[in-house]
């Protein structure tokens, strides 16, 4: 499903990758079973997802990576699903435990913004229980009409 895999190092938009890390898109760098374990057992919205049901996500979407330049380690992860013309839904954000605080949530997801607006897509979405000042910082706002919004399924 990957139109392109740059990798993605520059600053983008008002965010700076931090030194020592590179952030790509290109799905053959992921780390599915790092980004599993990270998912199933320690992001409050995907406790318990499967192998199965985390690799067909990401077979299925556009995967974005943090890298330690130095070890080459995967050390952040964001998935977008999109049809890469006019909306996208950004989830399964996450930063290792151990890389938090050094600005990569901020640089990935700036980094996924201008990726999508590169398509011209005029709407992301998220959902987020405890990191609004995150997306805050990268022009993400609260629904002006939530009214209008509706979902189907388990809330």
């Amino acid at each position: 499903m990957n139109e392109s895999a740059p990798q993605l190092t520059e600053s983008t938009a008002d965010t700076e990758v931090p030194d020592g890390y590179e952030i790509s898109a290109d799905p053959a760098r992921i780390d599915a079973a790092r980004v599993h374990h990270w998912l199933s057992t320690d992001a409050y919205w995907a406790l318990g997802r499967t192998r199965e049901k985390q690799d067909a996500a990401i077979a299925g979407s556009l995967n974005f990576g943090v890298y330690d330049r130095t070890s080459g380690d995967q050390v952040a992860y964001a998935r977008v699903v999109t049809d890469r013309a006019t909306f996208a839904w950004l989830c399964d954000v996450y930063v290792a435990r151990e890389a938090r605080g050094k600005g990569l949530g901020t640089a990935l997801v700036g980094t996924v913004c201008a990726h999508l607006d590169a398509f011209g897509v005029r709407r992301t979405l998220l959902a987020t229980g405890d990191a609004h000042g995150v997306y805050e910082k990268l022009d993400f706002a609260a629904l002006q009409d939530p009214a209008k919004w509706m979902a189907r399924g388990r809330q």
